[in-house]
């Protein structure tokens, strides 16, 4: 038998695992997948003119045009990957066969882990995300030469009316990324704000299938 494990990261994991219930009216699972929903650490925000809130990393403002708040996104990557690889020991399991994603912020950090910090995971998906311009990412994935480059492929949905986290902010980074080497799928959803609809999570179902099928 094999095992898998997809984590999938919002602002609390409780919180996105009854958004999820709540839009599929039943729960986003598998048969032979576990997922984890782990919660964001609370910390002052300060888009929110510093309320604590629990977001995975701090930023100066929402715009692809601020740079990463490197001190919080680096300390928040160090705990998500020290987290999966207790995991990886715990349940006796490779690399290749965890899925990083998450919604949002969530989704951000994810391409974070699967870019740049375990490279090896089966697959990285991003909803209504976006990396700064100036991203750590973009910088560590130049750095590889395009002959050598083998990066986990990409699953990625914005809605076309987004008006928090613009529809060209995710575009962006799907095509830049592209650029630089990641495979992947950039899905756009009709209507949608900066939410979650029940059109991508069937998309996102499949793929992830796709990426970790049961096993024969």
């Amino acid at each position: 038998m094999q095992i898998y494990r997809c984590f999938v990261a919002g602002d609390t994991g409780k919180g996105a695992c009854e958004w999820l219930k709540f839009l599929l009216r039943k729960d986003f699972q598998f048969p032979h997948l576990k997922i984890l929903f782990p919660t964001a650490p609370q910390r002052p925000y300060t888009p929110l003119n510093g309320e604590l809130s629990h977001v995975w990393f701090d930023r100066i403002s929402i715009s692809p045009d601020a740079p990463e708040h490197t001190d919080t996104l680096e300390c928040t990557a160090k705990d998500v990957v020290n987290f999966i690889q207790q995991e990886i020991v715990n349940a006796g399991i490779p690399e290749s066969h965890i899925i990083v994603g998450g919604f949002s912020m969530g989704g951000a950090l994810a391409m974070h882990i699967g870019f740049r910090l375990m490279p090896n995971v089966a697959g990285v998906f991003a909803l209504s995300s976006f990396l700064s311009h100036t991203s750590s990412v973009y910088q560590s994935l130049g750095s590889i030469p395009q002959e050598v480059i083998t990066m986990p492929p990409l699953f990625m949905c914005h809605g076309n009316r987004d008006t928090l986290v613009p529809y060209e902010w995710g575009e962006h980074t799907f095509k830049r990324l592209k650029q630089l080497g990641v495979d992947g799928e950039f899905h756009s959803i009709s209507n949608a704000l900066h939410e979650m609809k029940e059109k991508e999570l069937k998309q996102l179902y499949e793929w992830i299938n796709q990426r970790l099928p049961p096993a024969v």
